[in-house]
């Protein structure tokens, strides 16, 4: 079964859209009958963590994973900051950035070198950080709608 199939996933992918529009806005896309298959295949990756400690990865388009070599299951146990740690230096940036994404709401035009799953490091550009929080205000996580991506040696 695919990810979006599923209930949690697809209220979630609500979630991430109303977010979305609420903290931006903006329409994250178009209108879709079919919101979760909306989102899943569409062409920018998007991917959310959420509100731990050491926060891990909850959702994760199709294009994400292709991205960053995994699989779902593998990717929603993943702690982000794995997704760049291997990289010297990043790790305060992304953490002053989720920080500022934290206060401000979100962070137009975030970007920074990630490494997948099989080594292969990209930059990601042009991205659009923010908190997904539901009505009331709760904040169930952080996602990030990728703009741009340049593979790198």
């Amino acid at each position: 079964m695919l990810p979006y199939r599923d209930a949690k996933v697809a209220a979630y992918s609500a979630l991430l859209a109303d977010s979305f529009r609420r903290v931006t806005g903006r329409e994250i896309l178009g209108a879709a009958a079919d919101l979760a298959a909306a989102l899943w295949y569409h062409q920018q990756p998007l991917v959310s963590h959420g509100t731990q400690a050491d926060p891990v990865f909850c959702y994760a388009n199709a294009a994400a994973l292709q991205l960053w070599q995994m699989d779902w299951d593998d990717f929603i146990r993943l702690p982000s900051r794995r997704s760049a740690e291997a990289e010297p230096g990043i790790q305060s940036d992304r953490s002053a950035l989720l920080a500022q994404a934290l206060q401000t709401g979100y962070v137009a035009d975030y970007r920074g070198i990630r490494i997948s799953a099989q080594g292969q490091r990209f930059e990601i550009s042009d991205t659009l950080l923010w908190n997904v929080t539901d009505a009331a205000g709760l904040r169930h996580g952080q996602a990030a709608l990728i703009g741009a991506i340049t593979m790198l040696p």
